[in-house]
């Protein structure tokens, strides 16, 4: 199936990472709908999204629709989901990139923001994945990416994110098995530690960043992910389900040895 007959939602579209996936597969050719908040949200100085990727959309010359929404609540991804019926009568792929990332060990975080990461980071891809499947099912079958983090097999000063992101590890490989008869894909992409994403900003804003290694001797960009994700939702992954791609180049673990350059 050609990319261009092809529709996709992408969760947290709508800066850094999830902006940039949309930029890339809206050039490749697919029908785009993206949703994400405007709002600034914990441990994030990503704001004005919702209207920047539509900016971005537009002096790039691309179409897709960029909607308000929250993946926590049902009735948004609903909104979406709907949005995308409307664009190409099915849903071929889904992206869930939306994610929060508040700083603290379990001493330091109240059981409500612990409950809100949880919501937005693992339910949230639960809830889309939930409400796009039938469909994927109904049209014989689809691809789903989420993106994990290296927080996921766990680091300092970020145990709600931490629980979160290794939650979406086993969420991925679960539906991966459930679904492998349906014909639809599901695999996770971590990005580099320092990729441009909102979290990245304002955790910079409070000090220097580590260096870290990867196979490039650059800073990992949104494209890098961007790249993995259009990949891993084309036909020549279809062999391809259950995995995780690390596009840090084990950036997740620190790196080893000195930054190259």
């Amino acid at each position: 199936m050609a990319a261009d007959t092809q529709t996709v939602i992408v969760a947290g579209g709508t800066y850094g990472i999830g902006r940039g996936i949309v930029l890339d597969l809206a050039r490749r050719g697919w029908r785009v709908v993206a949703f994400g908040l405007s709002d600034r949200q914990p441990g994030s100085a990503a704001e004005d999204g919702v209207e920047g990727t539509r900016a971005a959309l537009a002096e790039a010359g691309l179409a897709g629709q960029v909607l308000d929404g929250d993946i926590s609540d049902e009735a948004d991804i609903a909104r979406a989901v709907d949005a995308a019926l409307s664009e190409g009568g099915r849903i071929d792929a889904l992206v869930n990139n939306a994610a929060i990332r508040p700083t603290g060990s379990i001493l330091d975080t109240a059981p409500a923001e612990f409950e809100r990461v949880l919501m937005v980071n693992l339910k949230g891809p639960y809830l889309t994945a939930r409400a796009v499947v039938p469909h994927m099912v109904t049209a014989g079958g689809g691809a789903i990416v989420n993106i994990g983090s290296g927080s996921g097999w766990g680091k300092a000063n970020s145990a709600a994110y931490c629980a979160s992101k290794g939650g979406v590890f086993a969420l991925s490989a679960a539906m991966a098995y459930d679904h492998l008869a349906d014909g639809i894909r599901v695999n996770t992409v971590v990005p580099g530690p320092q990729t441009q994403s909102g979290i990245v900003e304002e955790m910079a804003a409070k000090g220097p960043m580590p260096k870290v290694m990867t196979a490039s001797g650059r800073q990992t960009q949104p494209d890098d992910i961007a790249n993995a994700v259009a990949f891993l939702l084309s036909d020549d992954a279809q062999q391809i389900s259950g995995t995780v791609i690390d596009v840090g180049a084990f950036a997740h673990q620190g790196g080893v040895g000195q930054p190259r350059g």
